[in-house]
């Protein structure tokens, strides 16, 4: 992977680059601020020694259980010590496997049968295949398990949308900062609500702005072009952990990942034949499998032991909360104008199978609070082409298409009284309340809920959306506004968060939605139906 060095890159900036891109040991020396641990009696000059150049993450946190992943520069065993205080005191040390080439030298290894309710201090080291006294500089994590019980307050976080539209990493500018901001909360965990890379969006070295000042990108050869190749997909992963401040958010804030659709390309769906003169291969199925292996290898997330390609799943949170993980992706049917009056493959979003799982969660679940994280909204029209429709809103008027789907899953939840049902998500670039309540709606059999939308992190900002009558949303808050220049950079502060707090003892739940620098725009207070 080569990397190009804009002028004026901070020194910090170039050397940890040289040193992701020649494995020399002055990697781990830069990281002491990246929550890198320094050990001398592990570093000596031998360059053939296992290096760590992305840090580490964990993610699908519970009450009992995470996941740590870490990617060494070769092949080498994963190592991971862990304990309940900063000292390492009665640590536990487990064994882990070996990070291939058949995976990119990432490695993950699950933790099960934590402490509810505790901070968790980890490290990772790689050890030397060839010589098994030479490991790698340890790098240190941390995160929270969730509490057994309802003993403790919850918080957490939420966005989506990271280096898109070209805007990349600019070093001038202090890289991609919004994750710094997310980070200075703390939060429990962070779900990333997808568009975790933008497969589909080149990065060019410098992008021109409209006052003359010039946006400057660190740029390598993977995200030069369009991914294709699973290289090319891995490499999308890659650049975005060249940024500081994603791996000390990493190594800080367990993630709860999903994806959409530019972890493989703009508004797609299963079996799309593309036509666009930007790709040499044109089935969307092809690209998809390698997009999908690299987001499986890049994001802390634990593979589930019946499919190991399924990205929905659900997180118990003690008697507070519930999450329910959704893939809206992958079991779609053709984007269409959207309009069938009946339900069949062809108005799939979730499909059969998802759907019936999510069913049997959200019955099943005793916790107060349940929330769905959903990669795309619900009631926003987001158009593919001129007549096709990506999400699941097709206009105003009955319930048609994909809304078929919807129409199924709310009136279940209204049928067994399911309460407390919150539904998160991004994609739209801009940051809204949404209030669905069936006297304003088209369909009127579903109790009222609410919908939140964060979003970007480190990309264009966009909208505002039109909204679909059919479930009776109204407009509580939003960012965006006619009058607001589209896709502007970064630096604009059109970035948004989420960050959501729940009362240990009320139960009540506040939504607080943030800009770039982390200033609360709109907060709303929940009470929970009792």
């Amino acid at each position: 992977m080569k990397v190009h060095i804009s002028q004026g890159l901070k020194r910090r900036q170039f050397l940890l680059q040289a040193a992701v891109t020649t494995g020399t040991l002055i990697t781990t020396n830069m990281w002491s601020k990246l929550a890198v641990a320094q050990t001398p009696a592990l570093i000596t000059l031998d360059k053939n020694r296992p290096i760590t150049p992305y840090g580490v993450a964990s993610g699908d946190v519970n009450n009992n259980s995470a996941v740590i992943w870490s990617r060494s520069n070769k092949p080498a065993r994963m190592i991971l010590e862990y304990a309940t205080d900063e000292g390492f005191r009665n640590s536990q040390r487990i064994i882990g496997k070996v990070a291939t080439e058949y995976t990119d030298f990432t490695a993950r290894t699950y933790l099960d049968n934590l402490p509810p309710g505790q901070d968790i201090f980890y490290r990772v080291t790689f050890q030397d295949l060839v010589d098994s006294n030479i490991y790698s500089a340890p790098v240190n994590g941390h995160l929270k398990t969730a509490p057994q019980g309802r003993e403790k307050d919850i918080l957490f976080a939420w966005s989506g949308d990271t280096a898109g539209q070209g805007w990349g990493i600019n070093s001038e500018w202090g890289g991609m900062k919004i994750y710094e901001s997310i980070r200075k909360f703390n939060p429990d965990f962070f779900i990333h609500s997808g568009d975790y890379i933008y497969a589909d969006n080149p990065i060019q070295a410098e992008v021109k702005l409209d006052d003359g000042k010039i946006w400057k990108n660190i740029t390598t050869e993977e995200k030069s072009k369009v991914a294709e190749t699973l290289k090319e997909f891995r490499g999308n992963y890659i650049y975005n952990l060249l940024d500081e401040n994603i791996q000390r958010f990493n190594a800080q804030i367990p993630q709860l990942v999903q994806w959409d659709d530019h972890e493989v390309r703009n508004n797609w769906y299963p079996g799309q034949i593309l036509d666009d003169d930007r790709y040499e291969v044109k089935d969307i199925s092809l690209l998809a499998a390698r997009a999908k292996q690299a987001f499986l290898e890049y994001t802390p997330i634990r593979r589930n032991v019946n499919d190991s390609n399924r990205i929905y799943r659900h997180f118990n949170h003690g008697e507070l909360l519930e999450i329910f993980m959704l893939d809206e992706r992958s079991y779609r049917g053709k984007n269409s104008p959207n309009n069938q009056s009946i339900a069949s493959e062809k108005t799939a979003f979730l499909g059969y199978s998802q759907i019936s799982w999510l069913k049997n969660k959200l019955k099943s679940s005793k916790s107060t609070w349940k929330v769905i994280a959903s990669d795309m909204p619900i009631g926003l029209m987001i158009k593919d082409g001129k007549t096709d429709f990506e999400g699941f809103a097709n206009g105003d008027g009955k319930a048609l298409g994909r809304e078929l789907e919807l129409v199924d899953l709310l009136r279940f939840i209204k049928q067994n009284n399911i309460r407390n049902v919150v539904w998160l998500t991004a994609d739209v670039h801009y940051a809204a309340a949404h209030y669905y309540h069936p006297n304003k709606a088209q369909f009127t059999d579903f109790k009222p809920f609410w919908e939140f939308v964060a979003g970007p992190l480190n990309s264009g900002n966009f909208g505002p959306n039109q909204l679909d009558n059919t479930f009776g949303p109204e407009v509580k808050f939003q960012t965006s506004s006619p009058e607001i220049k589209l896709n502007q950079p970064p630096s604009s502060g059109l970035q948004f968060f989420g960050m959501i707090k729940i009362d240990s003892k009320t139960e009540v739940l506040m939504v607080t939605l943030h800009n770039l620098a982390g200033e609360k725009l709109y907060s709303v207070n929940l009470e929970p139906e009792i």
